[in-house]
């Protein structure tokens, strides 16, 4: 029987950053680099051990890995996410990146085309769309991958600061009460000088981090057995903000990429709702997903190997879901041990604002190999 307990929810809620490292990219949904070193602790890792993390998002468990000498390999499916961790968790030359700098900035402006679509132009003024496209072209030549995608990262994080994009929930609003955004040239050059003291004051071990994309249900390119360590966060259920509100980003340094839905649900097919009775369909499909998720992080774990999950309850109009019960169940089929599910958080449940349907627990699963 798991053993329920309150002892880490400090620990967990201590500086949750929106986040950790490198920049200030937006990303509501990460956990702090403490988690991860108590995620640490309580897998009972060594130095030098390996650690996967297959819902890696902008890459704290990567980074903070790199910080305390662990290997570490992050699988992502988001390419807008799997290009933020790499960023964080990459080696620079300094020198080099204020070249590259010095060589943008050093550009004389010229109008660019402006081509994106009508929604997007709302979040911006003309002058600062123009910016991002002039500076974009610059960056998009740089022969460096590092350096390009450094520089990339700095201008998503510094259009971001410039414009008049509101996140509510899973949508993207237009704020009105900015009447005059800064520069954007400016800003970017604020933000890249940024980023440059954190990699000059950032202390990295030798150890290597490296981020895939890739699905979690599907981790073919790994052996069996290779792992000490799992530590992760799934995406919760019935969570939509996972995709929708980077719809921007997308549009603006993505090409224009569909946002894989993926990090909605795990996978929402309509040719599968069929669900239990007690069970919402989107509840069914996420279950069916994060099995096929845990059987791979099982594959993937050495003897003896722990996974430490952090999953958050499932809300319905008429009902509260403990996806840590149901995912520890799960689990269990799959092949591991539940040593312990660690009570973190809790909110009040409520359909229609106002009806109180239950308690939301966001908890901690320890599994053992």
């Amino acid at each position: 029987t798991p053993l329920y307990s309150s002892a880490a929810s400090d620990v967990y809620k201590r500086q949750i950053r929106i986040f950790q490292g490198i920049g200030g990219f937006f990303f509501k949904e990460g956990y702090s680099r403490h988690f991860v070193e108590y995620a640490l602790k309580l897998s009972r890792a060594d130095p030098g051990d390996y650690v996967l993390d297959p819902f890696v998002g902008v890459g704290t468990t990567c980074l903070t890995c790199r910080e305390l000498g662990y290997e570490s390999l992050g699988v992502e499916i988001s390419p807008l996410f799997a290009l933020v961790a790499r960023v964080k968790t990459a080696d620079y030359d300094t020198k080099s990146l204020r070249e590259i700098r010095d060589g943008i900035m050093s550009e004389r402006f010229k109008r660019p085309v402006v081509d994106v679509k009508s929604f997007v132009k709302k979040l911006f003024s003309k002058h600062a769309l123009e910016d991002l496209f002039f500076l974009k072209e610059k960056i998009d030549r740089i022969g460096d991958e590092k350096g390009r995608e450094f520089m990339t990262l700095a201008l998503m994080t510094a259009a971001g600061k410039v414009s008049y994009i509101y996140r509510d929930g899973g949508v993207v609003k237009v704020r009105k009460d900015i009447p005059r955004p800064p520069s954007l040239k400016k800003t970017f050059r604020r933000v890249v000088n940024m980023m440059i003291k954190d990699v000059e004051k950032l202390p990295l071990t030798d150890s290597k981090s490296v981020i895939k994309l890739g699905d979690a249900r599907r981790l073919d390119f790994i052996d069996d057995e290779l792992f000490d360590v799992v530590i992760t966060s799934p995406p919760y259920l019935n969570k939509l903000e996972y995709t929708s509100v980077y719809g921007p980003e997308y549009e603006l340094f993505m090409g224009g990429a569909t946002v894989n839905p993926l990090r909605s649900y795990i996978g929402l097919r309509p040719n599968e709702l069929y669900a239990a009775e007690d069970t919402p369909p989107a509840a069914y499909l996420y279950f069916k997903d994060m099995g096929m998720a845990l059987a791979e992080m099982y594959r993937v774990l050495k003897e003896g190997g722990r996974a430490v999950l952090v999953v958050g309850g499932g809300v319905f109009p008429d009902r509260v879901l403990d996806v840590d019960v149901k995912l520890a169940e799960i689990a269990v089929e799959k092949g591991f041990d539940v040593e312990r599910i660690i009570a973190v958080n809790k909110r009040v449940a409520t359909t229609r604002r106002v009806i109180k349907i239950g308690w939301s627990r966001e908890s901690i699963l320890l599994l053992s190999k």
